[in-house]
């Protein structure tokens, strides 16, 4: 728990220093390309129109159930979880491998390293707010407007935030020590896309009600289903499903805390693998 706490007061004590590094992180990857950081953008809508593609044409999936008698056209259904897959996948796989790949830099100045996962999920964070802006924007022309449940995208995005800098804390530790835990990171993320409910309803597993709720254990579903709650104004998500809101929040604390143990034994050795 004193891990915790410390890496907590790091965060808060350099807020506005990670705020600054995080935009010039954002700015410094994409200085040398054309079209900048419209790649930010153009990357997750190139992949959303595959995949509508494969699974919303090929396979033909017109539309979505999402309860209360509901459907909606797969491209929206799609494109409101995608989004937030596109901020955790991009999130998680940099904040990985953010560590090692300064430590030269970390070795010629005082910096709380813990703070390195946060800059870079910040940077992300900023290209998903506007792809959240695109998606409303989108919905709003295919009759899904603005509505009162979109306050709790506030909570959704805060949940977010917390499950992926837990995650990074203890994968960008590992993969200092260990580089291969980040080429593992990448090929389970990977299947994880397949296995969230972002591109086909979990719904259709009824029959192995099991399986389904074994799938259901993956945090990752229980956001991308408050986004769409949100998106598509059907209920307060996390207080409908108050259980799953509590075993969401039991799972991020115990992966911050052991986080946080795992960042802090070893971060003072993180130069000898420079």
């Amino acid at each position: 728990m004193r891990s915790a706490i410390t890496v907590i007061k790091e965060q808060i004590a350099n807020f506005y220093l990670m705020r600054r590094l995080s935009v010039y992180e954002l700015k410094s990857k994409n200085k040398n390309n054309y079209l900048g950081m419209a790649w930010e953008v153009l990357n997750p809508v190139i992949q959303i129109l595959i995949y509508w593609f494969v699974f919303g044409t090929i396979i033909q999936r017109p539309a979505i159930d999402i309860g209360q008698g509901i459907e909606v056209p797969f491209i929206a259904w799609l494109m409101s979880g995608f989004i937030l897959w596109t901020f955790f996948y991009q999130s998680i796989i940099q904040g990985s491998k953010s560590i090692y790949t300064r430590l030269q830099m970390l070795s010629k100045m005082n910096f709380p390293m813990s703070l390195i996962p946060n800059i870079v999920i910040f940077s992300q964070f900023y290209v998903h707010l506007f792809m959240i802006l695109i998606a409303v924007i989108v919905l709003h022309f295919m009759g899904y407007f603005i509505n009162i449940y979109y306050l709790q995208f506030a909570y959704f995005m805060f949940a977010t935030f917390c499950l992926v800098f837990s995650i990074s804390l203890i994968t960008s530790t590992l993969s200092t020590i260990i580089r291969d835990v980040h080429m593992l990171l990448n090929s389970t993320l990977r299947m994880l896309l397949y296995l969230s409910g972002i591109l086909w309803p979990i719904t259709l597993l009824e029959e192995f009600p099991m399986i389904m709720n074994l799938m259901k254990l993956n945090p990752l579903f229980y956001l991308i289903e408050g986004y769409r709650a949100a998106l598509f104004g059907l209920d307060w998500y996390f207080i409908v499903h108050w259980q799953y809101t509590l075993y969401f929040w039991a799972l991020v604390i115990v992966l911050f805390i052991f986080g946080s143990i795992l960042h802090i034994k070893f971060r003072r050795y993180f130069i000898d693998y420079l």
